[in-house]
């Protein structure tokens, strides 16, 4: 398919110019060409899981308790203890083509953020991805990601010892030629995550859409056992 101090003022909104839309909109596209059918089908959305009213620009919740926004810190695990996932996040770059290059195949337990955008907890969206499956039949990191419901939470470590918290604001799944770039990628200002892997109807080639989950900074915690072990990064410059 794109760290810590102890000042109070929030860090500056980040602009998010349209062409991002596009360099972004690619993750759809390196997902799905990893995408396969295991034995049985992932779990995908409700229609309950869904916002209520499509909204128009970013996709942002207001029912949310304000919470300060974090000053950008590198993010090094993801974790939705709803659907058991407890996973290191490698830096995403992007390749020769311009595209978001996905974790590796052959590592699909690994997430990946966009090294090159909003880091999670600070004002933007952070972008989050992973395999849904491998075509050799193996379940990804993101393999229960559908099944996820709104009110559960994300929880993202960050390498400034700190957690930032999110709660699920709707889980939606796109096909690939409708997908919304600026709903997904759009910025409101306020700290947000998506998190992508790819999913809808299977087919020869693979799977047809995205699932995509939006979630929303609820809360900031101390990350216990803080350690700033070091990071793979994936893609881009080396």
């Amino acid at each position: 398919m794109k760290e810590s101090r102890d000042k109070t003022d929030a860090p500056p909104r980040m602009f998010v110019p349209p062409v991002t839309y596009l360099v972004l909109a690619l993750v759809a596209g390196s997902l799905l060409v990893l995408g396969t059918m295991v034995d049985r089908r992932p779990p995908q959305p409700s229609a309950d899981q869904a916002f209520s009213t499509p909204p128009a620009g970013p996709a942002a919740s207001r029912a949310h308790p304000s919470v300060r926004p974090l000053h950008p810190a590198r993010p090094v695990r993801l974790r939705i203890p709803a659907i058991d996932v407890n996973a290191p996040l490698a830096r995403l770059g992007l390749d020769r083509a311009g595209a978001l290059q996905p974790p590796p195949e052959d590592e699909p337990g690994l997430a990946g953020w966009y090294g090159g955008g909003t880091a999670p907890g600070s004002p933007g969206t952070a972008v989050t991805t992973g395999h849904v499956d491998t075509r050799a039949g193996s379940r990804g990191v993101f393999y229960r990601l559908g099944a996820l419901t709104k009110g559960e939470t994300i929880e993202i470590s960050r390498a400034d010892g700190r957690t930032a918290v999110f709660t699920v604001d709707a889980v939606e799944v796109y096909e690939k030629d409708r997908f919304p770039s600026e709903k997904v990628y759009g910025s409101s200002g306020r700290p947000e995550l998506r998190v992508i892997t790819c999913g809808g109807q299977a087919g020869g080639s693979g799977y047809r859409g995205n699932v995509v989950v939006y979630a929303t900074l609820t809360a900031v915690q101390r990350t216990k056992g803080h350690s700033v072990a070091g990071q793979t990064t994936l893609g881009g410059p080396r």
